[in-house]
């Protein structure tokens, strides 16, 4: 009844066009029904000759870039490393679902050493397997990262610093890198010069995404951040001989300003899905307030600048040249920042929510332009290095990820949420913020 009353709202809103996709839908499910006809007597041999060779399927998770990108790669890496596999012999396959959030990167997994059939094919299979299930177990076998030691991949985090230790599993061909580097000419960025991507979320893309308009994506909310508070990093990096592309497949608002190195690449009218791959690719680093597009540079093994950082359960420690800052917690009643403890005890960690924090009288405060500017002098500075470290920036930086770890423990979780730390969190920060390592 549910499910009924879930199309009747959908086409109450989207009116014409929602009945002739339903329709479509309805009829390709018809047509599918041959299939699925098939499907029963090929789970009953799959079943069959698992002992001996185990054939295994998933979905890609392509309907949200940061997943499509770091979910992909860490399989991608654990099977290279050999980490989480099967004991016996085994194939696996993938499809893609109906929601592609870059054809570009669509285009670049399918000629990889990913082995992708068509949906039609696997969704029956699937959907099946899953069916049979509930009167003969053993169906879970047949699903990529079913395993307990393998749901950490949905986390995107590189529990086993395997990113450092194998080349990207995608690249450019010699067509497409002709193609970047002619547009990166069209954009005025002379050839071999430095470059970084901004990006600063906001609302609108999971407004774009939201199909019908029924699904209200507002929970996110205390993830966005302002662009106008990332100008001065901009102008900053601009006096370095940095090149500035504003990411976005879709924004709130422009970036303004008159210098002619700060591109607003996502209100040009040149942005294409290839050049936000392209783009992510190649540059020198990636300055974000953490959002899926950040998923790009990882897999490319780009350093990034990660700014107004959330969910403090989940840093991305994996990489060596990584730097981070967050958002501070406040009290709204007693103005008091919460510690790293204090968010922790508080279950403010992870799966946190805007609801969540309103209930609890917690207001999130972004990072200041001046916050921000000094974290992209200390990636830069790193990066060409001439980063003055200090005894004070040692020991401080120690100090943050052994409160960290000590918190992520008493959590007693059963999924790791890192491996060998190589990320730093922000220097000047950490000077400035001594009020995070304050105990309960």
């Amino acid at each position: 009844m549910l499910n009924f009353n879930k199309h009747i709202n959908q086409i109450k809103k989207g009116g014409v066009n929602v009945i002739i996709k339903k329709s479509i839908s309805f009829i390709y499910l018809i047509l599918q029904i041959p299939v699925y006809l098939i499907s029963i007597p090929l789970i009953i041999l799959i079943r069959l000759i698992k002992p001996w060779f185990l054939l295994r399927w998933a979905a890609l998770l392509s309907n949200r870039i940061g997943h499509f990108t770091i979910n992909t790669e860490l399989y991608c890496c654990e099977r290279d490393a050999e980490i989480n596999l099967p004991s016996q012999k085994y194939l696996d396959f993938f499809y893609i679902k109906k929601l592609v959030s870059n054809k570009q990167l669509e285009k670049m997994w399918r000629r990889s050493s990913l082995i992708i059939l068509p949906s039609w094919l696997l969704i029956p299979l699937s959907n099946v397997n899953s069916f049979i299930n509930i009167f003969i177990p053993g169906g879970n076998y047949h699903k990529v990262g079913n395993t307990v030691e393998n749901v950490h991949r949905n986390s995107n985090l590189d529990v086993h610093n395997l990113c450092e230790k194998f080349q990207p599993h995608i690249g450019f061909t010699e067509e497409e890198e002709f193609e970047g580097k002619r547009i990166l000419a069209e954009f005025g960025v002379p050839k071999g010069a430095k470059f970084v991507c901004l990006i600063a979320r906001d609302s609108a893309y999971l407004d774009r995404q939201n199909e019908y308009n029924l699904r209200d994506w507002s929970y996110h909310n205390h993830r966005d951040v302002d662009i106008d508070k990332y100008i001065l990093s901009a102008e900053e990096l601009a006096k370095r001989g940095y090149y500035i592309f504003r990411m976005g497949a879709k924004v709130n608002k422009p970036l303004i300003s008159s210098n002619p190195k700060i591109i607003d690449y996502a209100t040009s009218g040149m942005r294409t899905e290839f050049m936000d791959i392209y783009l992510g690719a190649k540059c020198d680093f990636c300055l974000s307030s953490v959002t899926g597009f950040d998923g790009i540079t990882y897999i490319f093994r780009k350093p990034v600048a990660y700014t107004n950082l959330v969910e403090f359960g989940c840093m991305i420690s994996h990489h060596k040249n990584n730097l981070i800052i967050t958002k501070s917690f406040i009290n709204k009643k007693n103005k008091k920042k919460l510690s790293i403890t204090d968010i922790f005890s508080s279950n403010f960690e992870q799966n946190l929510t805007a609801d969540k924090l309103e209930l609890n009288d917690i207001e999130l405060k972004e990072n200041s332009p001046e916050e921000i500017r000094d974290l992209v002098i200390e990636m830069d500075e790193r990066l060409n290095g001439n980063w003055n470290e200090t005894k004070e920036d040692l020991l401080l930086q120690e100090k943050f990820w052994i409160t960290w770890k000590e918190n992520i423990k008493r959590l007693n979780l059963k999924i790791p949420m890192y491996g060998k730390i190589k990320s730093r969190f922000g220097s000047k920060y950490l000077r400035e913020n001594q009020y995070l390592f304050d105990r309960n």
